[in-house]
């Protein structure tokens, strides 16, 4: 099994996946471990010394003026996660709670958080055993970092809150003590160290961009197939057209296409059939590729979160000195998933347009929704409606939540970012453009048909003879929810990705 190695500083969204998803064995680096080592000894002479450092020996937000005794350290950081842990809604799914230990983890193994060892092997240990916390996904607002969520994350690690064990969602501490991981007592700084930071929307906003990555290089796929079906004019798609306005994402989307419909006898050339497609056909280089550039940007801004340190105050071994800062802050993020769910949404916007192209008779020229026999047969009338639904809900969960903030602990966070709710909605945005696309890859295939095939590309009869494994032709009305259904488990397992890869012989760019 793959072995994922904690240093801090070069965890990747791969890795995320492979540990959240895949039961990836988490291993903490030796420079690590001496990293949180000299740490911990910082904080433990600044608590002998009674040293006035925020969260140490303070107490918090509004607080922060009150000074705790040697002797209430312990008790403080209790306090702080019992009283933070007010989270609300459903739980975060199995691999995002994952996901939120495994970054808290990498976050603390850069020795800036004072943190005890001990504490941080725990977090593996219920990483690699199997213990997941039950985490509320709603109740952050971004700054001071996730205080909820994180919250939540330590109950069982004090042997309080419930977690999952084998399937089985049990009291915290029965949980540890099922998987024989010993619960733990908090230090001085442990509490503000583990919950104060931006895990909980970096985590779900990592495998949004994950899951993002695969639905580019579908929306490509579907739209490969939708050329096939309306038999689009692919000089749009030479290179020349794109290398005069050289948008990384427009030029990798022209030569994906091109790649997909090499072969193709269906597709046409300017003026064959007409002399220019709609812009849904036409335009899917500029429009897919500004995604590809915008998750791209996105990428790179997690990429530097999943390896931040987040949490306040810090602490500087050289000086030994805690710095009262913001870190904790979430606006990098908010911005960014806020930018990721706009992104997203243009994919099931274009793809919702490719659809109806093809139902109504008045622009594809074929029978109206696709139906043989229409009248007593509906076709795939209503499935437009529904992916129209998704599209309009898209919109909605498309305002940006950052633009939002409400002062909090009496005016002392009086900025937050809301940048857990703009990660939630681009989860929430990826999944409706996933049934889109999954409803565009099944018209299409029906398109094909009753266009009648003369041929398809490399790419796109990978992609056909997947989706007609398990969805026959419609010549008669049956129930569709399970051939969109299905068309959604190949996007999602990444199946038809795969297959269409393996076709090309080269990755799909994005």
């Amino acid at each position: 099994m793959q072995k994922v190695v904690i240093t801090g500083h070069d965890l990747t969204v791969d890795q995320i996946i492979a540990v959240c998803r895949e039961g990836a064995e988490v291993v903490l680096s030796d420079e690590s471990r001496e990293k949180i080592l000299a740490s911990r000894q910082v904080v433990n002479e600044l608590v002998e010394e009674r040293k006035v450092v925020y969260g140490i020996t303070t107490g918090f937000g509004k607080f922060s003026d009150v000074v705790i005794s040697q002797d209430e350290c312990k008790l403080l950081q209790k306090n702080l996660i019992i009283t933070h842990a007010v989270g609300a809604g459903d739980p975060f799914k199995e691999d995002i709670a994952r996901g939120i230990l495994l970054l808290r983890v990498n976050s603390l193994s850069n020795g800036f958080s004072g943190i005890c060892l001990e504490t941080v092997e725990t977090m593996i240990a219920m990483l690699n055993k199997g213990v997941t916390p039950f985490i509320p996904e709603k109740g952050s607002l971004g700054a001071s970092g996730d205080l909820a969520p994180l919250s939540h994350m330590v109950l069982p690690m004090i042997g309080l809150g419930m977690a999952w064990y084998k399937g089985e969602l049990l009291p915290g501490a029965e949980a540890m003590e099922r998987a024989g991981i010993p619960v733990i007592e908090l230090s001085a700084k442990e509490g503000l160290a583990l919950n104060n930071g931006t895990q909980a929307m970096t985590s779900v906003g990592a495998h949004a961009l994950h899951d993002a990555i695969t639905l580019l290089k579908t929306a490509d796929i579907a739209a490969a197939l939708s050329f096939e079906a309306q038999n689009g004019v692919v000089d749009a798609l030479d290179a020349r057209v794109h290398q005069v306005r050289p948008h990384a994402g427009q030029m990798a989307t022209a030569r994906n296409l091109l790649k997909l419909l090499e072969g193709s006898r269906n597709a046409s050339r300017q003026g064959e059939i007409r002399v220019q497609d709609a812009y849904s056909l036409r335009c899917c280089p500029q429009i897919h590729g500004a995604s590809k550039d915008a998750v791209n940007y996105v990428g790179g801004r997690v990429d530097i979160e999943i390896n931040a340190v987040t949490d306040n105050p810090l602490i500087f071994r050289e000086d030994r000195s805690g710095i009262s800062g913001g870190n904790f802050h979430g606006q990098p993020m908010a911005l960014s998933f806020d930018f990721l769910k706009i992104a997203e949404s243009e994919l099931a916007d274009v793809s919702e347009r490719r659809i109806e192209r093809l139902v109504n008779p008045a622009y594809s020229g074929l029978p109206a929704f696709l139906t043989p026999n229409g009248g007593v047969n509906s076709g795939f009338m209503i499935v437009q409606y529904s992916a129209a639904a998704l599209v309009s809900e898209n919109k909605v969960l498309a305002h940006p939540a950052s633009v939002d903030s409400i002062p909090s602990s009496a005016g002392q966070e009086d900025h937050v970012s809301m940048g857990t709710i703009a990660a939630r909605q681009a989860g929430e945005i990826g999944r409706n453009v996933r049934r889109v696309l999954a409803m565009e890859l099944m018209v299409a295939c029906q398109g094909i048909d009753m266009r009648g095939n003369k041929g398809l590309g490399k790419g796109t009869q990978a992609a056909y003879d997947l989706v007609r494994k398990c969805v026959a032709r419609l010549d008669e009305d049956r129930e569709l929810y399970e051939d969109i259904n299905y068309c959604e488990k190949i996007i999602e397992d990444g199946s038809l990705v795969r297959a269409v890869e393996e076709a090309l012989g080269a990755e799909i760019e994005y």
